[in-house]
């Protein structure tokens, strides 16, 4: 006769959701607020005259986020895969859109917003979404070519392509990255064969590295992160900075709120340089806390990716693999630029730096993430999806 317990454990409900995931995400968006708040305090009092303005934005964004994606959890993950390619059309529209005076907001020299003020829209963020979506559906129908031939691969890349041209017109160099590297590690996944993936990587790599010194500022940042301290006030300046900051922290940090980087030394310490301000003041503890956050999600969502071409749904896999690809790659490179490993470029942390634009899109790749989740636990249990 079996016990109370084990009778209560065969009876009890499945799991609705993923709780790791969960736990992943809302560990980094509360850490991430709470530190975004301290690197942008003292800015925030002097140009704002309100300690608190990027936290309360922050927080505007982040509520219009989560009423967003409690509408995008509601969509089936099927009219995702039909409204692909017209999501792509209308993300290579908008980017054709921010070239244009007048419609397009600059910013520190660089066109990537769409509007104005408060209702300014940064279109690359979208473009990298947009590219996920398009990429698994089209990997999902063409899997056999991309497969077999070297034409199932080279369809995409002009596509690819012509994102790139825009994307570089703004300049955005670092979402440029992120958009090309994401595709080629979905068509990896795919099992596109080695010889061919060899071909594209390179090709990617050296277009890639050509534009990189085909721009002054570019080569500039990119000969500057190789020895920072050649040129501490000029172009090495913000490497610099943000070593010190490393070098700060030590083990535990100087405590939290206590960074002097932070007080105008570090530019851009609440968006591109957020993790220098975590290792000054939460020092290497809480760097790899941060870290192990990133890599469990990471980890999940790969998961999801892999139960769903378990049971079948290969667009529902290549979506959330995307996903896990596109958070890792920003992550790890934003990480990289922080502690002088990568060149400087701007990207932000996921979930974590301030950003409207950036903090409304990871919450709708959050919601069709939990969405995918919901589907692949009801074709468990062999439920219709609600």
């Amino acid at each position: 006769m079996r016990s109370y317990s084990e009778v209560q454990q065969t009876t009890a409900p499945a799991a609705l959701y993923d709780k790791w995931f969960v736990f992943a995400v809302l560990s980094i968006v509360a850490l991430g607020l709470l530190m975004m708040t301290s690197a942008s305090i003292v800015i925030s009092d002097r140009q704002m005259h309100q300690p608190f303005y990027f936290l309360f934005k922050q927080l505007v964004y982040m509520t219009l986020g989560v009423l967003l994606g409690g509408v995008v959890i509601q969509v089936k993950m099927f009219y995702w895969e039909k409204l692909g390619a017209y999501l792509l059309l209308g993300v290579v529209f908008m980017l054709a859109l921010v070239l244009i005076p007048g419609l397009g907001h600059s910013v520190n020299g660089s066109a990537r917003w769409i509007g104005y003020g408060p209702l300014s829209f940064q279109v690359s963020e979208l473009t990298k979404f947009a590219v996920v979506i398009f990429m698994a559906g089209y990997l999902s129908r063409r899997n056999v070519e991309i497969q077999e031939r070297f034409s199932g691969f080279l369809k995409p890349m002009i596509i690819l392509a012509t994102i790139a041209v825009l994307l570089l017109k703004e300049p955005d160099f670092g979402a440029t990255v992120v958009v090309f590297s994401t595709a080629l590690g979905m068509m990896f996944l795919a099992g596109m064969r080695l010889r061919h993936f060899v071909v594209l990587f390179s090709g990617a790599i050296s277009c890639l590295a050509l534009l990189a010194i085909s721009a002054p500022y570019r080569l500039a940042r990119l000969t500057s992160f190789l020895n920072p301290w050649d040129r501490p006030f000029d172009t090495g300046y913000q490497l610099t900075q943000s070593l010190i900051a490393f070098g700060r922290g030590g083990w535990l940090g100087v405590g939290l709120g206590k960074s002097i980087q932070k007080m105008f030394y570090l530019p851009e310490a609440h968006t591109d340089f957020l993790f220098a301000v975590m290792a000054e003041e939460l020092g290497l503890v809480g760097m790899v806390v941060v870290i192990g956050l990133f890599l469990l999600l990471v980890t999940r969502v790969f998961m999801m990716g892999r139960e769903a071409q378990r049971l079948g749904s290969h667009f529902e896999g290549f979506v959330a693999y995307g996903f896990a690809l596109w958070l890792s790659i920003q992550f790890t490179v934003s990480i990289g630029v922080n502690s002088g490993l990568l060149p400087t470029k701007g990207l932000t942390l996921p979930l974590m730096s301030y950003g409207g634009s950036s903090m409304l899109v990871n919450c709708i790749v959050m919601a069709v993430l939990l969405r995918i989740d919901h589907e692949n636990r009801m074709t468990r249990l062999g439920s219709r999806f609600i």
